[in-house]
């Protein structure tokens, strides 16, 4: 899976300069970080509906991509696949694999982070 991510990630950082009209991912990164997330939370939340309708195929395909977003999301971030892998790998060692690690063992993340709000790029409703 890893290599899976990792080959899909090296593809991402590839197409991100390429022509927005025939490329996706190029179209993303011109959209900007907020356009990004909006994308990674709308696949989430598909998702989760597919999940809770007990659509066993339209969660595999949804969770394609949630993948593919979250890749996206990484290299607009500067994240690269081996850093999550090597904070898996930290918290196995902490708290086993199947495990989430507390957020009150992680001194240097606050309890609460901040709110940004995302950019809409839709018009106001008219009345």
């Amino acid at each position: 899976m890893a290599d899976s991510l990792d080959r899909l990630y090296e593809q991402v950082i590839a197409a991100k300069t390429g022509d927005p009209a025939v490329s996706r991912t190029a179209r993303l990164f011109r959209s900007g970080r907020a356009k990004m997330a909006k994308k990674l939370a709308e696949e989430a939340v598909e998702v989760v509906i597919d999940a809770m309708n007990g659509d066993r195929e339209a969660v595999v395909r949804e969770s394609a991509d949630l993948l593919y977003n979250l890749v996206v999301l990484w290299a607009e971030a500067e994240v690269r696949p081996s850093e999550v892998w090597d904070e898996m790998l930290r918290r196995e060692r902490m708290m086993g694999i199947a495990e989430k690690l507390p957020k009150k063992q992680h001194p240097e993340v606050p309890a609460r982070r901040k709110v940004v709000l995302l950019e809409s790029r839709r018009a106001p409703k008219r009345r």
